[in-house]
C-alpha cells in the first residue's frame, strides 16, 4: 500500500486544497482572466496575420501552449507559497512530528498542486470554447501530460520553497527561470518558425517537450514524436519527486 496513514495523509491533502480554495480570488480567477486576455490579443490579434501553424488555425495552435502554461504556473505557485509559509510560521513542525512518512507528507503537497492545475486548466480551457472548439484528440496523453507535469512542477515547487529564505526568492525561479523557459517552449510558436540555431537550443528546452505532448494531445499534431515528449516529462517527474523526498528525509532546512 502505496499511503499507509490514510486518516493523516487524507487531512493533509484536504488542507492543501482548502488554502487554495479560501483564497480563490487570488488563485482561481486571475489565470481565467489572463487567459481570456492571451487568447484574445494572440489568437485574433496575431491570429489574423497568422492563418495557419500545423494545419491548424493559430488560435487553435496557441490553446494547448496556454493549457500547459497555466498547468506549470499553477502547480509551482501553490506548493512553493504552501511550504515556504509553512517553514516561516513554524507549521511545518507539526507535520514532521505526524505518523507520516516522508513520502506521504510530499505526496500531500504535490495533490495539492495537482488539484488547483485541474481546477485552473478545465477553467482556462472552458474560457478557450468562447473563442473557438477546442479539440481532444487523445484524453489519455492530455490526462498523462496535466496530471505528470503538474506532480513535475510542484516538486520543483518544494524544492525551491525549501531552498528560499525570503517570499521574494520564490518569485526569482517564476521570473529568471521558469516564464523565460515556457515562452521559448513554443507556447506561441512552433519550432519550425525560429533559425536553425534556435531549433538547436530548444530541444534542450524540458518545456518544449511538456507543450508539445500536450498540443499533440489535443490537435494530433506535434514538433516532436509523443513517445519522445512522454518519456522527457515522465523521467523529469521521476528524478524530481524522488530528490524531493530525499530532501524531506535529511530534513534539509525543515529542522530547527
Amino acid at each position: 500500500m502505496i499511503v499507509g496513514n490514510l486518516i493523516g495523509f487524507k487531512s493533509l491533502v484536504e488542507r492543501e486544497i482548502v488554502r487554495f480554495a479560501s483564497v480563490f480570488l487570488q488563485t482561481i480567477f486571475p489565470p481565467l482572466i489572463t487567459s481570456f486576455l492571451y487568447i484574445a490579443v494572440f489568437g485574433y490579434t496575431i491570429g489574423a496575420r497568422i492563418k495557419e501553424v500545423q494545419g491548424t488555425s493559430y488560435l487553435e495552435f496557441i490553446i494547448p501552449g496556454l493549457l500547459m502554461m497555466y498547468v506549470i504556473e499553477s502547480a509551482y505557485q501553490n506548493t512553493s507559497s504552501s511550504l515556504f509559509i509553512s517553514r516561516w510560521a513554524g507549521h511545518i513542525q507539526e507535520i514532521l512530528v505526524s505518523p507520516l512518512s516522508y513520502f506521504e507528507m510530499v505526496l500531500a503537497f504535490l495533490i495539492g498542486g495537482l488539484v488547483r492545475s485541474f481546477v485552473i486548466v478545465t477553467g482556462v480551457y472552458f474560457v478557450s470554447l468562447l473563442f473557438t472548439p477546442s479539440p481532444i484528440e487523445h484524453p489519455l496523453v492530455v490526462l498523462f501530460m496535466v496530471l505528470l507535469v503538474s506532480l513535475l512542477f510542484s516538486s520543483i515547487g518544494v524544492i525551491v520553497a525549501l531552498l528560499a529564505e525570503e517570499f521574494e526568492h520564490l518569485t526569482i525561479c517564476t521570473t529568471f527561470v521558469i516564464t523565460p523557459l515556457v515562452f521559448f517552449g513554443g507556447v506561441f510558436h512552433s519550432v519550425q518558425m525560429l533559425p536553425a540555431v534556435l531549433q538547436t537550443a530548444t530541444a534542450f528546452n524540458p518545456i518544449y517537450y511538456m507543450v508539445n505532448g500536450m498540443r499533440y494531445g489535443m490537435l494530433g499534431t506535434s514538433d516532436v514524436p509523443i513517445v519522445q515528449s512522454m518519456s522527457v516529462v515522465f523521467c523529469l517527474f521521476m528524478i524530481l519527486f524522488s530528490f524531493t523526498v530525499f530532501l524531506f528525509k535529511t530534513g534539509f532546512k525543515l529542522r530547527k
